[in-house]
């Protein structure tokens, strides 16, 4: 396949990192179209689903508690006919639906919110507040824009569901849950989903950018990187902050680290070596007099290659435990590994398939490369349990108008993105889109039925 025409991209944030260049809001003209023959959404279709996404958005769930969306997802499910299988790996949800021979496709929608509170100002925002593990408070919201997946999904095997006369194969739609934790994918695996469900010729995802609505991306090779997030308990000897002498005090040792740690991107790796390392918690103490005895440190790493990856690791490592010999402290500190993301890799002749395919079902001109981002998923889990192929793209959600006006004022890093509390698609063109790119993707590997004369 041609390298497609690369894309300006926009400052990478957070998750935020995709950007492409078309438009894709606006049907293209009817010589770039193909004959498709699975139909895209009718306008009935997309008033319904886009009242079940206010619905979800309005009332979000953390990981591993989404009980309310795996039962209305389950529930659309069995109302479109699908084999559903629910709590797998705690509240996943399986919906399959079998349709003759041809290809096994699995499609792929995460479902967890946030735990952050949304500022959006919209009608139907998020005002829910649940406990934590530990018994605060803790608001949440669908800040990632994991709602617009589960709708994307939800209107994509209806429309599979009432045209079966028009394809071949199987579907496998999965929800998932737990994605912002790096759990979800794996817990359902280990709940046995490769020996309980057929095994997919491909696997097939998506996610809402902060990029102008409808734009569409993806690429062959790396596409996210490698995520792995450390918990560091900084031990001390604590006391009275008037006698500093008689204590070893791990605010200082942590506030030490934070600043080393950034040495290890600037000064301990090559220039062509990504890497990032965050740290995106610092906790210690409960007074201005008194010197703890703990401090916590909470990092995230984001590399590309597994190499950089053990160097960076293995630094962190040597630099918290000589900033603690180094500061006289009681006893070494505690390094626990809270999570991992896996490397999302885009096989390439699959790639190439999706590509055709939604060249041929939205026209050429709005599909564009894009390029590796620092975002991490663990959507390729599904893919790795089985040994298949997978193919992951993105579908942007700010409004076109001021998304422009941002562009031509060099200001898109202002653009609130995923993980913001300002974050929130715009439901259209967004919404049309996620659901066509899906059924366009799907549509290469489901074998077309022949029609009767």
């Amino acid at each position: 396949m041609p390298a497609l025409p690369r894309s300006r991209v926009s400052p990478l944030s957070s998750i935020a990192a995709f950007i492409v260049l078309s438009v894709l809001c606006a049907a293209p003209p009817a010589t770039a179209r193909e004959s498709s023959a699975i139909p895209g959404p009718s306008e009935d279709l997309i008033r319904q689903v886009e009242g079940i996404y206010k619905d979800i958005h309005a009332n979000p769930e953390l990981a591993m508690q989404e009980h309310r969306t795996a039962a209305i997802a389950a529930a659309w499910l069995r109302k479109q006919g699908y084999e559903v299988t629910e709590r797998i790996g705690g509240t996943g949800v399986v919906g399959l639906l079998r349709n003759g021979e041809g290809a096994t496709v699995l499609l792929r929608a995460d479902m967890d919110g946030l735990p952050m509170k949304e500022d959006t100002g919209l009608p139907y925002a998020s005002k829910k507040v649940v406990k934590g593990a530990s018994g605060e408070d803790v608001p949440v919201a669908h800040s990632c824009g994991h709602d617009m997946h589960v709708a994307w999904l939800m209107g994509a095997t209806r429309i599979l569901a009432e045209n079966k006369g028009t394809w071949r194969g199987t579907v496998i739609a999965v929800f998932q849950p737990a994605e912002e934790t790096g759990a979800g994918a794996r817990a359902m695996i280990d709940d046995g989903m490769v020996k309980r469900f057929p095994k997919p010729d491909i696997v097939l995802g998506q996610h809402v950018m902060p990029n102008a609505a409808g734009q569409i991306g993806t690429r062959t090779g790396i596409l996210l990187s490698m995520s792995d997030s450390l918990e560091v308990t900084l031990f001390g000897r604590g006391g009275h902050g008037s006698s500093p002498q008689a204590t070893v005090d791990p605010v200082v040792m942590a506030a030490a680290s934070v600043m080393r740690l950034q040495t290890i991107v600037s000064r301990e790796l090559a220039m062509t070596d990504g890497a990032v390392i965050t740290v995106g918690a610092l906790q210690a103490g409960s007074s201005g007099n008194i010197i703890p005895s703990e401090a916590l440190l909470r990092l995230n790493i984001r590399t590309f290659d597994e190499r950089v990856r053990e160097r960076v690791l293995a630094s962190i490592r040597r630099i918290i435990n000589a900033e603690a010999v180094g500061s006289g402290a009681p006893k070494p500190p505690a390094i626990t590994e809270q999570g991992h993301f896996p490397l999302t890799t885009n096989d390439e002749a699959s790639t190439r398939k999706v590509v055709d395919a939604l060249n041929r079902r939205r026209g050429s001109e709005q599909v564009r490369e894009i390029q590796p981002a620092s975002a991490s998923e663990d959507f390729t889990v599904f893919a790795r349990a089985w040994n298949v192929p997978s193919v992951y793209w993105t579908v942007g959600g700010i409004d076109q108008q001021k998304y422009a006006k941002a562009e031509k004022a060099g200001s898109l890093n202002e653009i609130p993105s995923n993980h913001s509390p300002e974050f929130a698609p715009v439901i259209e063109p967004t919404l049309r889109v996620g659901i066509e790119a899906m059924l366009g993707a799907a549509s290469a590997w489901l074998v077309p039925a022949r029609v009767k004369p």
